[in-house]
């Protein structure tokens, strides 16, 4: 057997370098819960003692966290000073639960994934799935996370618009289904968005509908807006002029169904928003950070899901525009059309 160094040193380099990532996830994740990097940000340098005191925790364990966060690139030092700090583009990322690219919630999704751990190589060994509601809740708050300041940031202003007459119809007053909605963070959002309208969220899960109803009172619109439980082939028509889907449409083990569904159940003219994670059509093209994140929460959920329903499709969570388009146009859709990309999701739009 030949070993080539240069490429064992570069495989045990990156092994390295996910397995500190590994572990700084979950001081990533604390120093969210604790308030850590909110107590930093916008406070130029400070000792870890000031750190420990704004944050009231322990300064033993805050220096030590500190030193952890340097040594990963999340916060700066200063030797001369022995000072750290939060720069702006840091407390972005990791201080902001606004800003469309906060990140730390997102850290409970694959402690999840740990969790379960057993139950997908139990999957594995008998080719059963794992419905939705069947994963630890960090699961659902990750994900609900992970999403929710991105259509918060997106969604409103940069998506619908670019949707055929959407923006018109909701402006006036219309009728909006939030399928697969979660905790109705994206319902929300465009019912705060557009008085006029109504608006309807389904989902599966009776925990993440209970979690949604006290999101839309909490917003103030829980006057127009109704979240019930159904699945993607039972809810209630209403001739909808906007139907959406939002990352999860391959989660489904009937997409097909699903998309025959909302082409009963929308207006003559309404729309089908469907939005997915990024991916490209070939495994190939797909090889990057973002790929490699997809494909692993696909492995353990998303196909999980699909094949908890029996599915006949186990789409995963790298579909891809081309294969996505090929089931909306079987399925009662005779125009399919990207609208835009974004890092982390295809936005996509179907039309009778």
């Amino acid at each position: 057997m030949t070993i080539d160094p240069t490429k064992l040193d570069s495989l045990l380099g990156r092994a390295l370098s996910d397995l500190s990532a590994g572990y700084g996830g979950v001081l990533i994740s604390l120093g969210n819960k604790l308030g850590l990097y909110r107590a930093m940000a916008g406070q130029g340098p400070l000792s870890s003692t000031e750190v420990a005191r704004k944050s009231e925790c322990a300064e033993r364990y805050v220096r030590e966290w500190l030193n952890a966060q340097v040594a990963g690139g999340y916060v700066d030092y200063h030797p001369t000073s022995e000072t750290y700090e939060l720069t702006n583009e840091q407390a972005l990322v990791l201080a902001d639960e606004t800003s469309p690219v906060f990140m730390p919630a997102a850290w409970q999704i694959p402690a999840s994934m740990w969790f379960d751990e057993q139950k997908a190589a139990e999957a594995f060994r008998t080719g059963k799935g794992i419905p939705w509601g069947d994963h630890d809740a960090r699961l659902h708050l990750g994900v609900a996370a992970f999403y929710g300041n991105a259509y918060q940031a997106s969604l409103v202003g940069e998506w619908l618009p670019k949707l055929e007459g959407v923006t018109e119809k909701l402006t006036r007053g219309g009728r909006v289904a939030d399928i697969g909605c979660g905790h109705g963070h994206s319902t929300v959002i465009m019912a705060k968005a557009f008085p006029e309208s109504r608006f309807w969220g389904f989902d599966v899960h009776e925990t993440s509908i209970a979690a949604a109803r006290r999101n839309a009172e909490k917003a103030g619109v829980s006057d127009r807006v109704t979240f019930a439980v159904a699945t993607a082939t039972d809810y209630p028509s209403h001739d909808y002029d906007l139907l959406c889907f939002f990352d999860c449409l391959h989660d489904m083990g009937h997409p097909d169904r699903a998309l025959q569904h909302a082409a009963r159940t929308i207006a003559h003219d309404g729309s089908v928003m469907l939005v997915e994670p990024f991916a490209k059509d070939r495994v190939e093209d797909n090889i990057n950070p973002v790929g490699r994140l997809y494909y692993c929460s696909s492995t353990t959920v998303c196909c999980a899901h699909a094949i908890s329903e029996g599915g006949t499709h186990v789409l995963g969570n790298q579909a891809g525009e081309a294969r996505l388009s090929h089931l909306a146009r079987g399925n009662g859709f005779s125009t399919f059309r990207s609208v835009m990309q974004t890092p982390f999701n295809l936005v996509l739009e179907a039309r009778r």
